[in-house]
């Protein structure tokens, strides 16, 4: 994996993280006999169409002349039944082999009680002695909730992130990669893990690269966060974090939104790389109280989360006193709209952000403006279909 160019202007270029989660997988599909690409139809909606230059689909039946990478001795398993696919996947890591899953992050809550019976084996497993380590189950969720602005409401859920964040076991990873470069840290760990399932979420369209890749593998090597420093002033009165990519994206956006009427206002911005069990950052790296109190201070907090808020909560209840932290997160909120309105709808949008800093430093009048901008937007995209 190439480093991309350290001297980066934050927010500047565009990243593709599905399409770099794409690479690596094409990259292993290639290299490794053992490895094997799991997928509903839905490879190249998820951006990750460029598995098919190295490897095919398998397939055992006839081939008809429209019929496009398919072969007998395919890598790339494709059937409609995530149930299957994971299943056969589980199988394969069980038999030795090597794997990655992706699918809609809708609809990867359906192997949830699968999930639970391959950690039940991975915990048991660990107390027989003639047991080998197995290679880590991956699961890409993409195409996540707040981009379903033609799917709707039916594609919305991330209720994974919630089942496997309440495992005891302390065999699951949850990645929320911010950027190209994060994903790269993320799928290195990934792929050098053993015994663990690991999950990364991320969406499929293009985002603003954050952070160089250095700065990617310091966060996951220092508990699972950082802060932002392009984005934070010294002596804070308020902490913002962003946990995921879009999330992390609108909270920037509300920090420019508060810095606009409310210049002298200082913040830091902490970004959340990795959440495991009970705890900020990876199963065997995470986020220490020392490090949680220097990144976060007695300050006041407000946290954009890509999934329910609750989970989170759970974990900050370890760290300090889960009232200091206001968490913005899925809220069962959705229709066929606009981007920054569904975002609106659930509450975590730049606007959502901004006012709840604002309310903080008891500047009502100035979160006021910033709903009053939320409602036009979904005004205009009630009409029109697309953001003002």
């Amino acid at each position: 994996m190439n480093s991309l160019q350290n001297n980066l202007v934050p927010g500047e270029t565009k990243c593709h993280i599905a399409g770099t989660f794409g690479t690596y997988v094409s990259e292993a599909l290639d290299n490794d006999p053992e490895f094997y690409f799991f997928s509903p139809d839905e490879t190249t909606s998820n951006r990750m169409q460029q598995v098919y230059d190295v490897a095919n689909r398998a397939w055992q039946q006839k081939e008809e002349a429209w019929d496009k990478n398919l072969a007998k001795d395919g890598k790339v398993v494709e059937i409609l039944s995530e149930n299957t696919l994971f299943a056969v996947l589980a199988g394969h890591i069980l038999s030795g082999g090597k794997g990655a899953m992706t699918s809609y992050e809708a609809f990867l809550p359906i192997i949830s009680s699968q999930l639970d019976q391959h950690l039940k084996f991975l915990k048991q497993s660990k107390e027989v002695a003639w047991r080998p380590d197995y290679e880590a189950l991956q699961i890409l969720s993409t195409s996540c909730w707040q981009r379903q602005d033609h799917n709707g409401y039916t594609h919305q859920n991330p209720a994974l992130i919630t089942s496997l964040l309440s495992k005891p076991s302390n065999l699951v990873n949850c990645f929320f990669p911010v950027d190209d470069n994060a994903a790269e840290a993320a799928w290195k760990y990934m792929t050098e893990s053993k015994n663990v399932v690991n999950l990364a979420t991320f969406n499929k369209n293009p985002q603003p690269r954050w952070i160089d890749v250095p700065h990617a593998y310091y966060q996951l090597e220092n508990g699972g966060a950082s802060v932002f420093d392009f984005a934070s002033d010294n002596e804070p009165w308020v902490i913002v974090a962003g946990v995921g990519d879009l999330p992390t994206q609108e909270a920037l956006e509300g920090i420019k939104l508060v810095k606009s009427v409310y210049p002298e206002l200082r913040m830091r911005f902490v970004n959340i790389a990795a959440l495991s069990f009970g705890a900020i950052g990876t199963t065997d790296n995470k986020l220490s109280q020392e490090k949680f109190n220097e990144l976060f201070g007695d300050w006041p907090v407000v946290v954009n989360f890509h999934g329910y808020a609750d989970s989170l909560r759970a974990i900050i209840s370890n760290y300090a006193d889960p009232r200091r932290f206001h968490i913005h997160g899925y809220e069962d909120q959705g229709s066929t709209t606009s981007p920054l309105d569904e975002l609106a709808r659930n509450r975590c949008s730049r606007w959502d952000v901004a006012a709840d800093v604002l309310s903080i430093c008891e500047r009502g009048d100035l979160a006021d403006q910033m709903i009053d901008r939320k409602v036009k937007n979904g005004e205009y995209a009630a009409l029109y279909g697309v953001d003002e």
